[in-house]
């Protein structure tokens, strides 16, 4: 008989990181990022919620979860410490969906937040030399993803496109 598996739901800015059969859920994605690495061999997973490309200068950072530049790296260091191997850990993110209406130009550079965080992904992703098995971002959608390590599938649901398989990570 298997254990029951532990139950996450993921909100803005948080992280969690489980070893052993977890299930995660990362609810109302608009332009946040939710972000999962895997350490199948290791059995150690962990998911965050970003919601914005970069902490503010000169601020404290209550919660790293909540910035790309800072969640990205807490995420790796936290399952590190659990015992994942970071060349073993693939990885898959879904979100960063341009989800405002702009009345002008100048306002559309400041505030397309979902593109500015697929970028800070993506970049931090490259600067800690992590995998990247699949990723689904942009368009004008919010997404809902879920991730269940025993099964390994990565799922993306959308009110236009339903609930479908990004990835198996296994």
């Amino acid at each position: 008989m298997s254990a029951t598996a532990q139950q996450f739901l993921v909100g803005m800015a948080d992280m969690h990181v489980a070893k052993g059969h977890a299930i995660f859920n990362c609810l109302g994605l608009g332009s946040c990022i939710g972000l999962l690495f895997h350490d199948v061999q290791g059995d150690v997973a962990g998911m965050v919620h970003i919601m914005l490309p970069a902490a503010f200068a000169g601020k404290p950072v209550d919660k790293p979860g909540k910035f790309a530049d800072t969640g990205v790296p807490e995420l790796l260091k936290v399952m590190e410490q659990k015992g994942a191997v970071r060349s073993r850990i693939k990885v898959a993110y879904a979100g960063g969906a341009h989800v405002f209406k702009f009345t002008n130009d100048s306002e559309k550079g400041k505030i397309e937040i979902g593109a500015r965080n697929i970028a800070a992904v993506a970049e931090q992703l490259l600067k800690l030399g992590m995998r990247t098995l699949a990723h689904e971002t942009g368009g004008n959608q919010g997404r809902t993803v879920t991730y269940d390590t025993t099964t390994g599938l990565f799922k993306v649901r959308s009110l236009v496109g339903g609930e479908r398989t990004l990835c198996t990570i296994r």
